[in-house]
């Protein structure tokens, strides 16, 4: 049964789960937009609004925090460029636009996640 189980797993155990989940947040971070699955875009919409959410407080500590488990040179990218753009809003950094035509050879639904 799946009480209060939430989230996707996408093929992978725990740990390469969470390394795959930073890895696609660290790409939207550094190149602003990326086009990807549906299911891939909602999963990682939740750690990067994390990450802005850490940057926003403007301590050591949630630059440690970012710094954890982002390179270093994207941690400074949310702690700096990032977080103080989004200083006056409460939530919903990111907009996902739903593409229209599936993935040719899987027919995955595609999306392009954004920040807004």
């Amino acid at each position: 049964m799946r009480h209060l189980s939430t989230g996707r797993k996408f093929g992978r155990k725990r740990g390469q789960r969470r390394a795959f989940l930073h890895g696609l947040a660290a790409n939207l971070i550094t190149r602003k937009r990326v086009r990807t699955t549906e299911a891939r875009a909602k999963e990682i919409r939740h750690v990067v609004e994390r990450y802005i959410t850490h940057g926003k407080k403007q301590n050591v500590a949630g630059l440690r925090l970012l710094m954890k488990t982002l390179p270093k040179s994207v941690a400074y990218t949310v702690y700096h460029d990032l977080a103080p753009k989004y200083k006056d809003r409460k939530g919903g950094y990111t907009k996902i636009t739903k593409l229209g035509k599936p993935r040719q050879h899987d027919a995955s639904r595609m999306a392009v996640i954004e920040f807004v």
